[in-house]
């Protein structure tokens, strides 16, 4: 049997907890959290890269900058659909490894891709969709994690590992930018590239915003080898997950997860590009990083403050103060013979970007306590043994619906860039596409008061 397999993980049994299983989950979750960012940051690169591209000489349009944006977010989404599943099935230590790694294929590949202004945007396309194994990582990091914290604490350990996860997404926004005015790597990372347009002077070495992760992502594959570990009690097959796909709450969680995550994803991965559209005389660079910052270290307060207050209460509440903000963003764009105001479209963004995060941590905050009352109401009044096999069972499901509901919501990484470019160019404006985010968290208000929080709910958490 291997060293880092551990055989027997009892966190609901309190001396068990104090002894030994608080400090292995710490160690888990510490390495878990910088290998999720790295995941993030080479998910959400195309973000900044796309700005970029006509800097150096690239000639594609618009909407094809649009999809670039955005196409990462669609194959990250449906790798997470696979993820959800992968870590009972081979084990949260050897998954971690092998996932992290694998973001080395799409870090070398833009590094080399990005230096010739001639590559063919299909190659820059098939780039974009193997950004997609950073988005897929989170699922299964995310249900990994669940398994090693009792529940009473799985809100405060999802927030972390998920809020200063995502943090990967505001450093790829804030590093990038950085790292491509300089030669980092010396000659060893190739020759810099002159802009072409009008306004830049300086030489870019967009290479950089792929190079510059390569020796952190080989790091932290080598860290989650060597330090963390595979439960057995974690072990599942597909077959014994995908009991998932006939529970109603996992299809609720995967609509109230589209409302916090999917928005703070797709929200960070088209900031940029719609700074550049709405006001072209602001650098979008100055400031797209603080919206996924925001939202990053909001996702760690409301983890505490779901498992203070209840998750359902914090998540209803959050819908709402999102529902004000889009209405604030809708006031301060660019009119017909104004400019708009963009200090205060800005500050409407950040209060956006605060509530994902805050409903990010909530909604996770609820799938195991949900999965976890919905077993022990079953067990209720059998032996022992049976409860103690629904707090397993409702562990495995728990963690399942966690990653599916994760792969689910990731749409929303190529659904908003897309509906903001669809918005534009059918109207001009991207008022429709806010407007209808409107619609989808007044949805979601309504299913969190009715399932969840009102008094008598039927599934109070």
């Amino acid at each position: 049997m291997s060293k880092y397999l551990i055989s027997t993980w009892e966190p609901e049994v309190p001396t068990f907890w104090q002894n030994a299983g608080k400090t292995t989950a710490n160690r888990n979750l510490w390495i878990s959290i910088p290998a999720l960012a790295l995941a993030f940051a080479i998910w959400m690169v195309w973000s900044v890269v796309v700005v970029n591209l006509p800097v150096i000489g690239f000639t594609y349009s618009t909407n094809q900058l649009f999809w670039l944006a955005a196409v990462p977010g669609l194959s990250g989404a449906t790798l997470r659909i696979f993820y959800s599943f992968m870590v009972p099935v081979f084990g949260g230590r050897k998954w971690t490894a092998l996932s992290t790694a694998s973001l080395l294929v799409p870090a070398v590949g833009i590094g080399f891709a990005v230096q010739d202004p001639g590559t063919s945007y299909p190659t820059m396309l098939l780039l974009a969709l193997l950004c997609g194994f950073g988005g897929g990582n989170f699922a299964s990091s995310m249900a990994n994690i669940s398994f090693f914290y009792p529940k009473a604490q799985k809100g405060y350990a999802l927030g972390m590992n998920a809020g200063l996860g995502n943090l990967g997404v505001s450093a790829v926004q804030f590093v990038v930018p950085l790292v491509i005015t300089a030669g980092v790597f010396g000659t060893l990372g190739g020759p810099s590239q002159l802009p072409v347009q009008p306004g830049h002077g300086d030489a870019l070495w967009l290479q950089n915003a792929g190079f510059i992760w390569v020796p952190f992502i080989v790091i932290a594959t080598l860290a989650a080898w060597f330090g963390m570990n595979d439960l057995a009690s974690a072990k599942a097959s597909f077959a014994e997950q995908a009991v998932i796909f006939t529970r109603k709450h996992n299809w609720l969680m995967c609509w109230l997860y589209t409302g916090t995550f999917g928005s703070f994803i797709g929200y960070s991965a088209a900031f940029p590009l719609l700074i550049k559209t709405l006001y072209p005389e602001v650098d979008p660079l100055r400031y797209a990083f603080l919206g996924p910052l925001v939202g990053a270290l909001a996702r760690v307060v409301g983890g505490i403050m779901a498992d203070k207050l209840g998750g359902a209460r914090v998540t209803f509440w959050t819908f709402c103060g999102m529902i004000v903000a889009v209405f604030g963003v809708i006031n301060f764009l660019p009119q017909a013979g104004s400019p708009g105001n963009f200090t205060l479209f800005f500050w409407m963004f950040m209060l956006l970007f605060a509530g994902t995060g805050i409903g990010n941590a909530s909604t996770f905050k609820m799938i195991p306590v949900i999965f976890m009352t919905q077993h022990q109401r079953a067990a209720a009044g059998k032996s022992k043994a049976e409860q103690d096999q629904a707090i397993v069972t409702a562990n495995k499901e728990s963690a399942a619906v966690l990653g599916f509901t994760s792969a689910f919501a990731a749409y929303g990484a190529f659904f908003i860039p897309k509906s903001y470019g669809t918005s534009i160019a059918l109207t001009g404006r991207p008022d429709a596409a806010l407007y209808c985010f409107i619609v989808f968290y007044a949805s979601c208000i309504a299913i969190t008061w009715w399932c969840y929080s009102r008094k008598n709910a039927p599934m109070p958490c």
